[in-house]
């Protein structure tokens, strides 16, 4: 079981994410975009993050430069992006991190699951 940050402005598709990645075992912190994620990993008393599942386009923070600072927060973080726009939102910008994963949108929720169990895997 891994503990999973999840940045995802979407109401209802923050809570199907959350609900399969808990259905699949995993502990899953919920925020509403990326400046509240930031602040999970901030004030994260009860521990490190050991992945970062994020939307790359949000309102106030996007899902890159949230990873960023996570990166610089916790240099072991996995990271995991999901978007409906990975080809326009990522442009010249890389991830955080070489070995993130980018997950385009629609995807099947079982996809999602096995994806981030490579992810954590690796």
């Amino acid at each position: 079981m891994a503990k999973i940050l999840l940045a995802e402005d979407d109401s209802a598709m923050r809570g199907f994410l959350a609900a399969a990645l808990a259905k699949a075992g995993h502990e899953v912190e919920a925020r509403v975009d990326g400046l509240d994620a930031l602040n999970a990993l901030q004030t994260g008393a009860d521990g490190d993050f050991d992945l970062l599942l994020a939307d790359i386009v949000m309102p106030g923070m996007d899902g890159i430069e949230l990873a960023q600072k996570a990166n610089d927060l916790h240099p072991s973080i996995k990271v995991m992006f999901i978007t409906g726009f990975a080809a326009v939102a990522m442009g010249a910008r890389n991830p955080a991190q070489s070995q993130a994963r980018v997950l385009s949108k629609p995807f099947h929720l079982k996809d999602l699951v096995d994806q981030v169990n490579q992810l954590l895997a690796a």
